[in-house]
């Protein structure tokens, strides 16, 4: 019974994650969704210092969360208080739910910083934009994307059978930058026709997170893989596919 339990929290947290993901896109790009990052929803408004206190505090609580729960240490805690195959799970929910109230509190502030009015170009930076948010899932698959989203693990404790960490490779998109992933979040959240300053402020939080949770995160993975990673980061460019030496 507990191993069937795991396995429908563990999917329960993927629908929840992947509801949430898609909300996202629709958040971010101002599309289909009824509230929007620069749409004020059911009246909801504030002074201009407190949209951006409450703002900051949202996407905070949501980058703190997913550090401090990413890290060993917290997860070699963690798993004595729930059980292992679910610790994936619960960081997903987790942070799913956290995203949702980012989105479901989050004040707009809708002076615009830029504007383009081509229509050409308009449809340039949309589709760019889009294309972000498709290389985040190509990125998620090229490293198991559900392995990293908690189904793999819940699915193997059902079975009775044991993961494994799989070797390092490099191959794709992970040939040319080191965290692909990220940068499809950062390209998807830049690329706008319609930069307000609230989407401005949400760009430039997200993209700070993003720069130290990486060195956050590859100093984890030094400690895991080794050599074979200091190796690919002297060849590899973090973010920015450049040329560099070794390449």
């Amino acid at each position: 019974m507990g191993k069937v339990l795991s396995l429908l929290y563990g999917v329960f947290a993927y629908l929840v994650f992947f509801l949430t993901f898609l909300y996202a896109i629709g958040f971010t790009e101002g599309m289909v969704v009824p509230k929007s990052i620069n749409t004020v929803y059911d009246g909801i408004t504030s002074p201009l210092g407190q949209s951006i206190l409450i703002n900051v505090l949202l996407l905070g609580a949501f980058g703190i969360q997913h550090s401090i729960m990413a890290r060993p240490a917290f997860k070699k805690w963690w798993t004595k208080i729930i059980p292992e195959p679910v610790e994936r799970s619960t960081f997903v929910l987790v942070g799913s739910l956290l995203l949702g109230l980012m989105m479901w509190q989050w004040r707009p502030i809708q002076d615009t910083f830029w504007k383009v009015e081509h229509d050409l170009v308009c449809a340039a930076l949309r589709t760019i934009s889009l294309l972000g948010w498709a290389m985040v899932l190509y990125s998620s698959f090229l490293i198991d994307h559900f392995e990293l989203f908690g189904l793999k693990q819940v699915y193997l404790h059902w079975t009775g059978k044991t993961s494994s960490h799989p070797p390092f490779i490099v191959r794709s998109l992970y040939r040319y930058v080191r965290h692909p992933l990220m940068l499809g979040f950062m390209i998807a959240f830049w690329a706008t026709p319609d930069m307000t300053y609230g989407h401005l402020l949400f760009c430039c939080v997200t993209t700070a997170y993003v720069l130290v949770a990486l060195q956050l995160e590859e100093r984890d993975l030094v400690a895991v893989i080794g050599k074979d990673y200091e190796s690919y980061c002297k060849r590899t460019p973090m973010l920015i596919p450049l040329p560099t030496k070794g390449n």
